[in-house]
């Protein structure tokens, strides 16, 4: 059975893409205002704003420029373009490419183009690295656990949102700064997803096999969102036909 997590966090960066869309698909702007709505029919549903959480993060002490940023992906690249243009922390950036992906028998596997080491080898001081998340830490500690040798011990840990009991396994390998931390166990009492995976897939990747967006995983919904499973998966199909199979903005 799909777990219910006490509180379901919902990343809104939906509103921002709808917004990106409003010439070319000017429906979707209301049709996420009214995915928002349905979501919060549900008590145990919150919405994350990306402001809340960058000045979380920036409230929680200065840094000098780091000299080089890994980002963790796409979300990581994100994440460090956002801080860095409220504070100037991370002015070098590159790219590490590693992703969580389904294996088919209820686990998950990390998997790169290239061995982590191998992308990471061009770092050799001091820096930082960014993602989006800190779920079950598992992405952030392989990249950490692949940075050569010596570099760890000067390197900051930075993400917008997490699960505060996947913080301390990083804090034992290096300084971590969290926008926004939830406090509970991990599906049981706290679970985050960002909007644009209710509709886009890629949110779930699977070995193998293609990527899915959440709203094609039905059990994940009527768990999530037991009062508005149907008017939720109902506007989730449309605007995917707008913003994914209709073409990324």
């Amino acid at each position: 059975m799909t777990p219910k997590p006490g509180r379901l966090y919902v990343h809104d960066d939906l509103t921002e893409i709808a917004g990106q869309l409003h010439e070319r698909c000017p429906d979707a702007r209301p049709l996420v205002a009214a995915l928002f709505a349905a979501m919060g029919r549900e008590p145990h549903v919150a919405v994350l704003s990306l402001g809340e959480q960058l000045a979380g993060a920036l409230a929680q002490g200065t840094f000098a420029p780091f000299a080089t940023t890994i980002a963790i992906g796409g979300a990581g690249e994100r994440v460090a373009a956002r801080l860095h243009a409220r504070a100037g922390w991370f002015p070098s950036v590159i790219r590490g490419d590693v992703r969580r992906e389904e294996d088919g028998t209820g686990d998950y596997v990390l998997t790169s183009p290239a061995p982590l080491a191998d992308q990471l080898a061009v770092v050799t001081t001091g820096g930082a690295v960014a993602d989006d998340t800190l779920f079950t830490g598992l992405t952030m500690r392989s990249v950490l656990s692949a940075l050569p040798r010596g570099v760890l011990e000067r390197t900051h840990a930075f993400c917008l949102r997490g699960v505060a009991e996947s913080i301390p396994a990083i804090q034992r390998l290096c300084p971590i700064t969290v926008g926004f931390a939830a406090p509970g166990r991990i599906l049981d009492d706290v679970s985050f997803i960002n909007a644009s995976g209710l509709v886009r897939r890629g949110a779930i990747r699977r070995v193998g096999a293609p990527p899915l967006a959440l709203f094609e995983r039905e059990e994940w919904m009527a768990a999530w969102f037991p009062r508005s499973r149907d008017e939720v998966m109902t506007l989730c199909r449309r605007l995917h036909g707008m913003i994914d199979a209709g073409g990324r903005p």
